[in-house]
């Protein structure tokens, strides 16, 4: 599933929205700043409002439709799209990594969470020849480690004949 960068309709502006937010959540300063239990709950609210502006500014809405549908004054909304906010600043730079391919792997993970953990087939296909990738290279260091231990038992076997004989 590819992220609408520049989305068309609702359900597009919902999608970014989503990966906005849960991709700015997870990024380590943000999960720093939210540690505080106090304050998590106004973090959460900015980040989604920040990410809802986001979104929709890339969907071409003007800052008062924007405003409405959030439910915040023009002026918030202002605020978070030029980055005066902390949380403006967090998602901006968070679309701009998703922009700029820096957040595949994440992104990809927030995707298959938002559809319900449903992994689809090509990934499962893409992690099944991984596992066995790696199965095979397990198996091949194992055999590599076990010649390596006989090598050294003979060592051993041959330094304590060597031993006895002295």
């Amino acid at each position: 599933m590819e992220v609408p960068l520049n989305p068309i309709g609702r359900e597009e502006i919902h999608r970014l929205e989503s990966i906005l937010l849960f991709a700015t959540l997870f990024r380590p300063e943000v999960i720093e700043l939210i540690k505080n239990p106090a304050e998590r709950l106004t973090w959460v609210d900015s980040l989604a409002v920040a990410a809802g502006a986001i979104a929709r500014e890339k969907a071409g809405m003007t800052v008062s439709e924007m405003a409405e549908e959030l439910g915040r004054t023009e002026a918030t909304i202002r605020k978070h799209l030029k980055g005066e906010t902390k949380a403006g600043q967090l998602v901006r730079e968070t679309y701009e990594l998703i922009k700029a391919g820096k957040l595949d792997e994440l992104v990809r993970n927030i995707e298959i969470l938002a559809r319900g953990g449903v992994v689809p087939a090509e990934e499962c296909e893409r992690l099944r020849r991984k596992v066995e990738e790696l199965e095979s290279k397990n198996h091949e260091l194992k055999t590599k480690l076990e010649n390596v231990r006989k090598i050294l038992d003979d060592m051993l076997e041959r330094i304590r004949e060597v031993e006895m004989q002295l």
